[in-house]
This record gives structure tokens, C-alpha cells and sequence, in this order.
């Protein structure tokens, strides 16, 4: 069960990642991808506060899965992991982190501009 749990967390994590950086550059998904990043980034700056900044509870709950499949000392970033799992490549955390944040900020940013881009010429 927790293979088959650990491929959706492989599967779904990625493809909400994608989303959240390329949704915006569709209209009929600009009001979700919207959405799934103010909800990413209140996970992040919200529970963020609590459970520590960047805080996600997708890679929280993945953690718990490889951690009964035996997996111990994971990183912090998602992102690190996957680019570790997926390629073998371990880049220094901190590029990893810059490059995540102001990917999301710049996928925000085209997100809110088409979004009330869009509302304005209504």
C-alpha cells in the first residue's frame, strides 16, 4: 500500500508543481491556477508560521509514506527531492530554494496580472 501511495504522491505532487507555475498561461484554467497558488502560498507563509516557512502538507504526508518504506533523512525541499529521485542530481539547497521562490512569485505574478487583465475588459 505504501508504494502505491508513495507513486500518487510522485504522480499528483509534480503535476500540482507544473500547474502552479503554467496554469496561468491558459484561460480556462487561470481562476484555478489562482487559487492553487494563493493556497500554496498560504501552506507556505500561513502554516508556514507554525509548522515552519514552506511548510506543504502534500510533501509532509509523502514523508510519512517514505518513512514507512524505510527512507530517512530526507531534505527539506520537495523540489531537491525530486530533482535526487528523478535524475540523481544534487544541487545545493539554497540555489534550489531561490530558484522555487521566485519561480512561484513570477508564476504568481502572471497569474494576478491575467487574471484581473481579464476582469478589467469585462
Amino acid at each position: 500500500m505504501y508504494h502505491t501511495l508513495d507513486l500518487f504522491f510522485m504522480i499528483l505532487h509534480p503535476c500540482i508543481i507544473i500547474f502552479n507555475l503554467f496554469g496561468w498561461i491558459w484561460k480556462k484554467t487561470r481562476k484555478a491556477n489562482l487559487v492553487l497558488l494563493l493556497l500554496t502560498a498560504s501552506s507556505w507563509f500561513v502554516l508556514g508560521i507554525f509548522k515552519g516557512i514552506g511548510y506543504c502538507p502534500l510533501t509532509d504526508w509523502h514523508w510519512q509514506v517514505l518513512r514507512k518504506l524505510g527512507q530517512y533523512n530526507l531534505p527539506n525541499s520537495y523540489i531537491k527531492y525530486l530533482l535526487l529521485r528523478l535524475t540523481g542530481i544534487d544541487l545545493n539547497d539554497r540555489l534550489i530554494d531561490i530558484v522555487t521562490v521566485t519561480s512561484f512569485f513570477v508564476a504568481l505574478g502572471f497569474s494576478v496580472y491575467f487574471n484581473l487583465k481579464k476582469k478589467s475588459k469585462s
